[in-house]
């Protein structure tokens, strides 16, 4: 199997922007008033609460590649009755309060590039797990991708 037939470059990308978002919130000047930066604290812990719920839920299925490990079953309760990703969620969650936190362009910005390659790794994941799960389907028309109840 070659580099990226699962999604790799998803991954690399990912865990890229995450990284220059790190550097952005310890590099930059911040412009957030006090009362927002406790908010965006407070959105941030719970995305990262989000994230390790929704991996220790995924189980033994749990993996960094858009394409699902084989042997796997397909996730449908705890957090997954409300999103279809929570795992992505958290993480926009986390990227979101940072940036809140720690208000400038660099991170507002670069939680929105996050957000756009992780709904585009979802879409991929997604036909990966349509082609896996007949019930696919059935759960994506009653589940949100992202955003609870909203996308």
């Amino acid at each position: 199997m070659r580099f990226g037939e699962r999604g790799e470059w998803y991954v690399v990308g990912q865990f890229g922007l995450l990284g220059l978002l790190g550097l952005a919130l310890w590099l930059t000047p911040s412009w957030s008033p006090p009362w927002l930066g406790g908010l965006g604290r407070g959105l941030a812990w719970v995305g990262l609460l989000v994230l390790l719920l929704a991996a220790w839920q995924l189980g033994r299925n749990l993996t960094a590649l858009p394409k699902p490990r084989p042997g796997g079953y397909l996730v449908q309760e705890g957090l997954y009755r409300v999103v279809r990703h929570p795992i992505y969620c958290g993480v926009l969650l986390w990227a979101m309060g940072s940036s809140l936190a720690h208000l400038n362009l660099w991170t507002v910005g670069l939680s929105g590039l996050l957000f756009g390659l992780l709904n585009w790794k979802a879409a991929l994941e997604e036909r990966f797990l349509e082609q896996l799960y007949p019930e696919y389907p059935s759960y994506k028309r009653r589940v949100k991708k992202l955003i609870p109840w909203v996308y």
